[in-house]
């Protein structure tokens, strides 16, 4: 195989260059320098074998809202009777702000209902809401723990982590605030370390290295840095090893990084959020602010393919008094968050996702929102932190993996429903069954949906029964 001329005629300054590149691949790819040299210095100039298939598992987001602060996704996700409560029921107190306005969704798998600020309700049923009865009532809670568990001692969302190192990225999960606390995340048999962030701007700082700041920033020379690996990668050895593949599959992604400015191409600026429903800094509270920069900095890093998953705060704010002045201030507060989905959903439109060129980044990313507790449904006057029955509950994005509506809810007059997660009958409820009782059955299906449908990868962790009632059947 001929050596290309562009390596083998580097002088001076391009020379030096390229053996900085070379030393950072080299620890990049944990190869001993003389092995790393040795099959670059006979494989320069061949081209990319690139990878034709997609990657095997979904990016996912997860907006830890504790503190309380899962109260407000209640508003543009209701449970269908204290959203539209059946005739007779005085629903003057019920923590909703647009009585009366509430319609039951169409398409959905169980009974939905979209209140008049509810996101994605106009782009098909693989983009609506999965709502579970999970976990416990966990007060004053910034983590909301117990709605992910998928198994004794296992957190979900390192689960998941674990099932997205197949799709290798430069940092696989990434814990913003409170939200990347290592008790939240927990372990799970091959789950990579939770690289932690203070903010969406520390997200942003994580990759703006010395090493992207520096090392390879004159154009030309990143380029011919880009060249090289990926001869490097195109070695006929090399390809057929799957432990060395997916090692080059993160290298090819760092090198296609490594001369950008990384602080420019992922920083929220002021056209993102105006974008978002925030046109200045007085526009908005900081709690929502916060949502829409984290978002917005999780799709750039997203379509760069720097990380598979991202774990964000979302409100914390406890909010007690949200209807002390009647439904102006909650009306408000919920449009721009609605705003704020609509916005992130359409940037992830607008990508293409960088392990499978013939999707968006919106088909393949899983969402789900969980908390400590969604505060009372059925009561606006302090908005308390008890629910019935001591409930709580997650909302997912499957994406298509997972039917959509509720499964369970809470009744207009406080019943708590559950379900029987091997059940897959439409709208088959339980009256009085727990919602802690369906964690390991919640969780194990949001596993299913990053898994793309591979129940096998699922067993990995998930202990308990079957959960055809949550599922969409794929043909692996």
């Amino acid at each position: 195989m001929p050596v290309d001329d562009k390596l083998k005629n580097l002088h001076g300054p391009s020379r030096r260059h390229f053996l900085k590149w070379a030393t950072t691949m080299g620890a990049l790819l944990g190869l001993e320098r003389a092995r790393f040299l040795d099959a670059l210095s006979g494989t320069a100039g061949t081209a990319l074998a690139q990878t034709a298939s997609c990657a095997s598992t979904m990016r996912s987001v997860h907006l830890v809202a504790g503190n309380g602060g899962l109260a407000w996704f209640q508003l543009i996700w209701p449970h269908v009777e204290v959203a539209m409560p059946p005739g007779g029921v005085n629903a003057a107190n019920f923590a909703f702000h647009s009585p009366g306005n509430a319609v039951l969704a169409a398409g959905t798998d169980r009974p939905f209902a979209y209140a008049p600020e509810t996101p994605w309700r106009n782009l098909g049923k693989n983009k609506q809401i999965t709502a579970i009865m999970s976990g416990n009532n966990e007060t004053h809670d910034p983590r909301g723990v117990s709605t992910q568990e998928i198994a004794t001692g296992v957190r979900m969302i390192s689960a998941l982590a674990a099932i997205q190192s197949t799709t290798p990225t430069l940092l696989p999960v990434i814990g913003v605030g409170q939200a990347g606390d290592p008790a939240l995340y927990g372990a799970a048999a091959g789950s990579p370390g939770i690289t932690r962030a203070g903010d969406a701007n520390g997200v942003v700082e994580l990759f703006n290295s010395t090493a992207s700041r520096t090392l390879l920033q004159a154009p030309k020379n990143s380029q011919l840095a880009e060249a090289y690996y990926k001869a490097f990668l195109s070695l006929n050895a090399a390809a057929g090893n799957p432990v060395m593949g997916r090692a080059f599959q993160s290298g090819k992604v760092a090198v296609n990084l490594l001369g950008r400015n990384l602080a420019t191409a992922l920083r929220a600026t002021p056209e993102d959020m105006a974008r978002y429903g925030i046109p200045n800094e007085n526009a908005a509270r900081n709690a929502l602010k916060d949502i829409a920069r984290g978002l917005i900095v999780t799709a750039k890093a997203f379509r760069l393919g720097l990380t598979s998953s991202v774990v964000m705060p979302a409100f914390l704010d406890d909010p007690h008094g949200a209807f002390g002045g009647g439904t102006t201030a909650p009306t408000r507060d919920v449009a721009l968050l609605g705003k704020i989905l609509d916005s992130f959903m359409a940037d992830c439109a607008g990508a293409p996702d960088p392990s499978c060129a013939a999707k968006s980044l919106a088909d393949t990313i899983v969402m789900t929102v969980h908390g400590d507790t969604p505060k009372n449904p059925r009561d606006r006057n302090g908005w308390p932190d008890g629910t019935p029955g001591n409930s709580n509950w997650m909302y997912v994005l499957g994406n298509g993996y997972l039917k959509t509506g509720w499964f369970g809810g809470i009744r207009a007059d406080g019943t708590v429903l559950g379900f029987d997660p091997a059940n897959p009958a439409p709208n088959a409820t339980i009256a009085g069954k727990a919602s802690n009782t369906h964690t390991n059955a919640a969780a194990a299906a949001v596993a299913y949906a990053v898994a793309k449908g591979d129940m096998r990868r699922v067993s990995d962790f998930y202990r308990g029964g079957p959960i055809d009632a949550l599922i969409v059947p794929q043909n692996l």
